[in-house]
């Protein structure tokens, strides 16, 4: 009996490691372009392998599904201020999009209905990225309006939101800030959120607990000027993380803007520093492929990684500020006035 429990427990061993992702040597590419007039599109989230919405800089919202844009607002208009939107999110039954500026607005799109569900008055205050951990609980975090990030948070699926008392958030270094380039400051995997800085201080603010409690981690990226820094950050799991960015206006020079974590964002490593992408806006990971497979996008082109990060490949030169990856073969981008679909072979 003992004999025969050995070999069935070497057959489910190699039955596993047969069925390990194997990681794209390589990818080509295709894009279609949707042209949305007079807008800056940082902002969209992926409601199904064919359908996303997006928010734009002229206080639009819209859908694009198939090959169709289908408006939702061309132009909200709140006591005559227009939001440019450069944060999205959604649950299963309604959209929210945050504006960025004095004063903030949060509104919230359900059953052909907008509502303004926050808003908040202050000369610093500048929101860059919103998402939610579940249908009931949501987070946003902006640039600090006293000592501490600005962090808004819901419990009832974004019908009220509160903001955090700095006497229960990590206190931010002079000069630290943040950089609403894709709406990908915010990294959520379970009941975890990451939070990432740049300016004078580049660090990742991680809470385990959807944001009741946080702690504060160094990194090595790139950091000391209004715009160097961390522009994005994002997890394939509890444990695996990458964050990238650079400085702005540097796009092509050699500098510390790609790392990565194997401890839930305690320690970082420098990856790839003096090979492409030199400066980005956006990373994701590509789902179900092992933590292997990464798209970073910004205005120098698009790039692929097959090793976690450790390397990357263009694959176009094509410039976009986000991305947001449905499955292996699709993804979906954003740009100035332009929404795209790509499709990954």
């Amino acid at each position: 009996m003992k004999n025969i429990l050995n070999t069935l427990l070497i057959i489910v061993i190699f039955s596993s490691c047969a069925e390990k992702y194997k990681s794209r040597e390589t990818v080509q590419i295709s894009l279609e372009k949707f042209k949305i007039d007079s807008s800056s599109i940082r902002a969209i989230e992926i409601i199904n392998d064919s359908t996303i919405v997006y928010a734009g800089s002229r206080g639009d919202l819209g859908v694009v599904r198939g090959s169709e844009i289908i408006p939702i607002a061309s132009k909200i208009i709140t006591d005559t201020i227009v939001p440019h939107f450069r944060s999205l999110a959604s649950t299963n039954v309604d959209l929210f999009a945050l504006s960025v500026g004095n004063p903030a607005l949060l509104y919230k799109y359900t059953d052909n209905r907008i509502e303004l569900v926050y808003k908040e008055e202050n000369e610093k205050v500048f929101y860059d990225s919103m998402h939610f951990f579940d249908d009931l609980n949501g987070i946003a975090m902006g640039d600090p309006t006293d000592d501490c990030l600005s962090v808004l948070i819901t419990r009832d699926g974004g019908s009220s939101w509160g903001k955090v008392s700095c006497k229960y958030l990590p206190k931010v270094e002079i000069g630290e800030t943040a950089f609403a380039a894709s709406n990908t400051n915010i990294a959520i995997y379970g009941e975890n959120a990451w939070i990432v800085t740049g300016g004078n201080k580049a660090r990742v603010f991680h809470s385990s607990d959807m944001g009741l409690t946080w702690k504060v981690y160094n990194t090595p990226i790139i950091q000391g000027k209004e715009t160097t820094g961390i522009y994005t950050v994002a997890f394939y799991n509890e444990k695996q993380g990458i964050i990238c960015g650079g400085d702005y206006l540097d796009k092509f020079g050699n500098s510390a803007n790609k790392a990565i974590t194997n401890n839930g964002g305690k320690t970082w490593k420098v990856v790839a520093e003096n090979s492409a992408p030199k400066y980005v806006s956006c990373v994701q990971y590509v789902p179900e492929a092992d933590g292997k497979e990464l798209f970073a996008v910004s205005t120098n082109g698009i790039f692929f990684s097959n090793n976690s990060g450790e390397n990357w490949k263009k694959v176009s030169d094509e410039g976009f500020y986000s991305v947001r990856i449905a499955n292996k073969n699709t993804a979906w981008l954003s740009g100035h006035e332009t929404v795209a679909k790509m499709k990954i072979n």
